[in-house]
């Protein structure tokens, strides 16, 4: 079969919940891809960062093997052998206490807000149900329909409601004194991206992750920084919030956790915070199984051992100055942080990425003008020039 005849069955048997570009990927390695024809792409989004570590990492691949072959699913009524290395693990690389695995980002987020509320009866004594979270504008934190509530894009929330909005006052992302309005004796946490991905790689102020911070810290409210995009690397760090020094009470973890071969996520925070979660209150049929926890421990070595971080930071680098020496009128602004660039438009940037693809280059538009480049961080000096040269010709004949 042919692309387009995949397109077609796609079209008429599987709900419309995606705009993709019509690009049907059969095989990938590192950072390329290649099409049912045979056509290879430089892969430019890196599956939203699932795959930091590159397509079909040979490592994780032995790691996902070795595992199936052993046991792959088992319950949490009984314990396994591979889960409490990626507790060990987790703890080395992050220094917190403890953490908590799920599946998806979003349920690490639900898992985030769960935590945040049964601290705030448990510990801080907010009366029950009145517990509240303050959000970010211009946030994503996932699909559910508790984390669509409270978002402020129409393509997320219309339609699927109702919401309890009020327990997610929302402020203004970057500024630390429209937060302090939103802020009540009812409050238990501070839950933003230390980057806004979805939002187009939107970096806050200078100062704006230490100041919440030491808000929270005045005021006894736990600091939740979702990490599930910028974290384990693609930022140029280990997390995002380390660009302030800051260190949160909850971080959220997803996506290059498992280098793309499995859904795994987890959240991150010390004994005193984990520990208001009992048995039974919360947990998934998958979240921490032998099969996710040796992936996961494994694509975290790949990212210390293969020095995917500093990759991020140098190559991230390079890139954005070069797209910043491109001279085009339609660029407004090129944001980025490691392998992670918003390329901001004063026009759609739609046929942008289509003319990319055309020219093997796979990237995807966001909030209708921002073309984001996040390739894996496996991706060489070599290959960002030769993708340079094609960005170019698009961004000046487009």
């Amino acid at each position: 079969m042919n692309s387009q005849q995949f397109i077609a069955l796609e079209e008429q048997f599987g709900a419309h919940n995606y705009h993709p570009l019509d690009v049907v990927v059969h095989e990938a390695a590192g950072a390329w891809v290649t099409d049912v024809e045979g056509k290879k792409y430089l892969d430019c989004l890196a599956a939203y960062s699932a795959v930091n570590q590159g397509h079909c990492h040979p490592r994780i691949y032995d790691a996902f093997l070795e595992q199936a072959k052993l046991v792959t699913l088992t319950s949490r009524a009984f314990r396994n052998d591979r889960l409490p290395l990626l507790y060990k693990k987790l703890h080395e690389m992050t220094g917190y206490d403890m953490s908590l695995p799920m599946n998806s980002g979003a349920e690490a987020v639900e898992t985030a807000i769960k935590t945040a509320r049964r601290w705030a009866y448990d510990v801080k004594g907010i009366p029950e149900n009145k517990a509240e979270i303050v959000v970010a504008s211009g946030n994503f934190h996932g699909r559910t329909t508790t984390i669509v509530g409270f978002s402020d894009d129409p393509s997320s929330f219309k339609g699927f409601g109702p919401y309890c909005t009020e327990a997610f006052p929302m402020h203004e992302y970057g500024d630390i004194e429209d937060l302090k309005t939103k802020i009540t004796e009812n409050t238990c946490a501070i839950m933003i991206e230390p980057i806004q991905g979805e939002g187009g790689v939107v970096i806050p102020p200078d100062g704006y992750l230490k100041a919440v911070e030491k808000l929270c810290k005045d005021r006894d409210i736990l600091f939740i920084c979702d990490e599930i995009q910028a974290g384990l690397g693609r930022s140029g760090k280990l997390f995002a919030h380390y660009y302030e020094e800051v260190r949160p009470d909850i971080v959220i973890i997803g996506k290059a956790l498992s280098g793309g071969f499995y859904p795994v996520s987890a959240i991150l925070a010390d004994k005193e915070i984990l520990s208001v979660i009992h048995p039974g209150e919360h947990g998934s049929t998958f979240g921490g199984n032998p099969l996710a926890a040796a992936v996961a421990v494994r694509a975290l070595e790949v990212i210390e051992e293969e020095e995917l971080i500093e990759r991020s930071a140098e190559l991230g680098t390079y890139f954005a100055e070069k797209l910043r020496a491109i001279d085009s009128p339609h660029i407004t602004e090129v944001r980025a942080r490691g392998l992670w660039i918003g390329l901001v438009l004063d026009t759609k940037a739609r046929p942008y990425c289509e003319g990319l693809m055309d020219e093997g280059i796979l990237c995807k538009e966001t909030h209708e003008n921002i073309i984001r480049f996040a390739p894996p961080l496996v991706i060489t000096k070599e290959e960002i020039d030769w993708a340079l040269e094609r960005i170019e010709k698009i961004l000046k004949s487009v």
